[in-house]
């Protein structure tokens, strides 16, 4: 990352850390590398991520590790190693950083990429599920995404009770279609029937609208679960298209499912962020039954999508204030000035370069600066510096004696 988008990146993030935070999130941090089992277990190894996209490799120690292909079997892990679930309560977690899977680049998609997501640990009432979903779609909110840019899609994709079999109805169809399914498609049928509702080939997405749909095969819990969580989206007033062919790519999940998308911007890969529920995970990793739910969102897609819409993200002055020398005799005090600016907390930048007092004012433009401090030896001769307005190019004498913080209250 340039510093324009490290910039972006850190806007991004700093904003979710605000809004995390009024929903009662804490942050945590995973390993970039964790041991493959964690991987091939949580999200599943019919799963194209386990199948073919991740980076594994042996250590000294001939152990299998893997860089981590998305965040939550990762914060799960954790949570069940360090006993974060409290006993009848839940937990709140966010996390931002790379992850990476051995894809085709591609615009949006990038083999090392980066996620910003949450997860709760230990909540099972459908009204977590809305939580989670209001706080995706209003953190696109908060960094200038449109509402009218985007789509929400729900659906449920059952559980233990319902969906083996709904799995099984599935596989029956591909091989009952098998001649105008693509190869990968007859594969699933064997390991991961539901994916082939996610494949992109157009003659499988032809085919794949006729299948059976999971809201007819819901048992009644998962059933009255989805329509709960329907009913408080409709309270907070958030619009959703249900869509009974959406099923996600992890082999975790259970119950609800979303994902966001956009129609500028991305081409068919159109998903700025996703997730949903997760209910059997932590037992699949030797812990007691826990229930729980997040959403990850691609840094990358979020980017493209802010620039579909027309909309800049803020980039604050890399410097406030600007000192200018106007020789070399008074480079000791420019340094000194320039050092007590910011130490009251004033963005403040000087010159290194020995340039023209003409080209440091364009360097305090190309900056943001909004005032430069001129020092010159007739200034410290009588005891001043001056101050320029980058703006309006007034000028104005202002005292060496607390001259920080009178430049303060200029800028105020």
């Amino acid at each position: 990352m340039l510093p324009e988008v490290a910039r972006a990146w850190e806007y991004l993030t700093r904003t979710a850390q605000e809004l995390f935070a009024r929903y009662g999130y804490e942050p945590i941090y995973t390993p970039l590398f964790e041991h493959t089992e964690v991987f091939t277990r949580g999200i599943g190894e019919a799963t194209d991520i386990v199948s073919k996209e991740m980076y594994t490799f042996t250590d000294r120690s001939d152990r299998s590790l893997t860089l981590r292909p998305e965040g939550t079997a990762s914060v799960v892990r954790s949570a069940l190693e360090h006993s974060l679930v409290p006993q009848g309560s839940y937990v709140k977690l966010y996390y931002a950083g790379p992850m990476f899977r051995y894809e085709r680049p591609q615009k949006g998609r990038m083999r090392q990429f980066w996620q910003i997501g949450i997860e709760c640990l230990g909540a099972a009432e459908p009204s977590v599920d809305a939580e989670v979903i209001a706080v995706l779609i209003r953190f696109f909110e908060a960094v200038g995404i449109p509402l009218e840019n985007m789509r929400l899609l729900i659906n449920s994709m059952g559980d233990e009770t319902c969906r083996p079999a709904y799995r099984e109805t599935v596989a029956t169809f591909i091989r009952d279609h098998g001649e105008a399914l693509c190869e990968e498609c007859n594969r699933r049928a064997e390991t991961n029937p539901l994916r082939a509702f996610d494949c992109k080939n157009p003659g499988c997405v032809e085919v794949m609208a006729e299948a059976p749909l999971f809201r007819d095969e819901l048992c009644d819990e998962c059933a009255d679960h989805y329509e709960a969580v329907k009913e408080y989206l409709d309270g907070l007033g958030i619009t959703y298209e249900e869509d009974p062919k959406l099923v996600r790519g992890l082999d975790y999940y259970t119950r609800t499912v979303f994902e966001v998308q956009v129609d500028a911007g991305l081409g068919s890969q159109n998903a700025i962020g996703g997730g949903g529920r997760y209910d059997r995970l932590m037992e699949q990793y030797g812990g007691k039954p826990t229930p729980g739910l997040g959403f990850a969102l691609g840094f990358e897609r979020t980017l493209l999508a802010l620039e579909a819409a027309g909309v800049e993200i803020p980039a604050p002055p890399l410097a406030e204030v600007y000192v200018a020398r106007v020789d070399e005799s008074v480079s000791g005090m420019a340094f000194g000035f320039t050092s007590a600016l910011r130490e009251t907390g004033i963005a403040a930048e000087m010159d290194h370069q020995a340039r023209s007092l003409k080209a440091q004012f364009k360097q305090a433009d190309r900056l943001g600066a909004r005032l430069t401090v001129i020092v010159g030896p007739d200034e410290l001769d009588a005891g001043e510096v001056t101050v320029r307005d980058m703006g309006t190019k007034e000028e104005v004498r202002v005292p060496i004696e607390g001259m920080a913080g009178r430049i303060a209250a200029l800028l105020a």
